[in-house]
């Protein structure tokens, strides 16, 4: 039987892609993702009343990357005032520290550090401290997945600030983690101011002055290292193309301790449940001969002439992570011809906007909201030492395309 290269295959969990095979080019805002070539998270701001010592905006992000999520503990987005800008107060949102405020007698302002972090408030937020979009643990979905949920928002009373479009002065250096390091933010620019549109349709309002802010992932800036790996096999033959060794790290207890846990280790429960380790996103994987927190395998169960089946397991490894929302991205030429993908859901992805033989179509796959697949931590049970999630794929064969091995 003929051969063709495998489907290419990425999986992003949360705010961290979990990649396989990805690109190194970059631009001048710092990252260049091939199967997401538009995506970014673009910051909002929009002046809405001036005050006699600032103004109010209203501050929106929008993730309006394609598969990759921003999952617990949310983002954290920061920047750098260009005079001696405070923060009298917050809704919506909340800067992490309050920083000095000494000289303030009284009306102590929500915070006077030159370079504020803003964090999302939690779900269950009293309704006087919340407005639209607000309010969701710094979790975004994807935007071909939720586009409605997609969003964040947080409003902020700015004081020592310009009062007019001519004095009022735009923040530097913004920084948006989510939750750790990957997104590079470029200078904002101002734009069109924005409108909105009362909800009876009837009116609309103006911004008096809007800028925007483009922040872009990088696996790089990220993670040096892969974080999950692809293994392969079919149906015609007993040999599986495990992941390669050492495909996200190699076994390195003797010289760095606690790299990975056995999966029989009788310390398991101990490391998993310690609270020191609540907030550390580092995994904490299974030793493996591959050491990556996610493996997804390929196995061909049929490859007839008119159609042909495949297989996709997700297995999680990590220990310290629980993806409760995830996306599956893979690429194949014969996508086009995709019929029926069971038990998750899923969109086709074609960023570019042909489809060739030479250029495979992706799509994006997602559990289904009624049914609770997750990824869940990995738990001791007998045999079971990891999760996974299973999904079958079913596409008519195509001339040129339908040869898949």
């Amino acid at each position: 039987m003929a051969r063709r290269r495998p489907a290419s295959v990425h999986l992003c969990a949360s705010a961290a892609l979990l990649i396989v095979a990805f690109s190194s080019l970059t631009h001048s805002a710092g990252a260049y993702d091939p199967l997401d070539p538009n995506g970014n998270i673009t910051i909002k701001w929009d002046v809405i009343q001036w005050t006699p010592d600032g103004y109010v905006a209203v501050v929106s992000l929008y993730n309006y990357q394609q598969y990759r999520h921003i999952q617990a503990p949310g983002w954290k987005l920061g920047w750098v005032w260009e005079k001696k800008e405070i923060i009298w107060a917050m809704t919506g949102g909340q800067a992490t520290e309050q920083g000095d405020c000494s000289k303030f007698k009284s009306n102590i302002p929500h915070c006077c550090k030159k370079d504020p972090e803003v964090v999302d408030l939690l779900p269950g937020t009293p309704y006087n401290t919340q407005i639209a979009n607000c309010c969701k643990g710094g979790v975004l979905t994807a935007w071909a997945q939720d586009p409605e949920n997609a969003v964040a928002s947080f409003q902020i009373s700015v004081g020592q600030a310009g009062t007019t479009n001519r004095t009022v002065k735009v923040p530097k250096k913004f920084t948006l983690k989510a939750p750790g390091p990957g997104y590079t933010c470029g200078p904002a620019k101002f734009v069109k101011p924005t409108k909105f549109i009362s909800q009876d349709g009837r009116r609309s309002t103006q911004a008096h002055t809007t800028w925007n802010v483009t922040c872009t992932y990088s696996q790089f800036v990220a993670q040096r290292s892969p974080t999950c790996c692809v293994s392969l096999s079919s149906f015609y033959n007993d040999t599986i193309v495990n992941c390669p060794t050492c495909s996200c790290g190699c076994q390195n207890n003797s010289t760095a301790p606690g790299s990975c846990v056995e999966g029989n280790s009788p310390y398991l429960a101990s490391v998993v449940n310690d609270p020191n380790n609540k907030n550390n996103l580092a995994p904490l994987v299974q030793c493996t001969s591959h050491m990556c927190p996610i493996r997804v395998h390929w196995h061909v169960k049929v490859n007839y002439k008119e159609y042909w089946r495949v297989k996709i397991t997700v297995s999680n490894f990590n220990y310290r992570m629980n993806y409760s929302q995830w996306n599956l991205v893979a690429q194949h030429p014969n996508f086009d011809n995709l019929t029926t993908i069971f038990s998750f859901s899923y969109k086709s992805l074609n960023p570019y906007g042909l489809i060739s033989e030479h250029l495979a179509l992706q799509i994006t796959l997602w559990s289904l909201g009624t049914f609770e697949l997750a990824l869940l931590i990995p738990i001791l049970f007998q045999a079971l030492t990891f999760a996974l999630l299973q999904t079958t794929l079913l596409c008519y064969g195509a001339s040129s395309t339908t040869t898949i091995c």
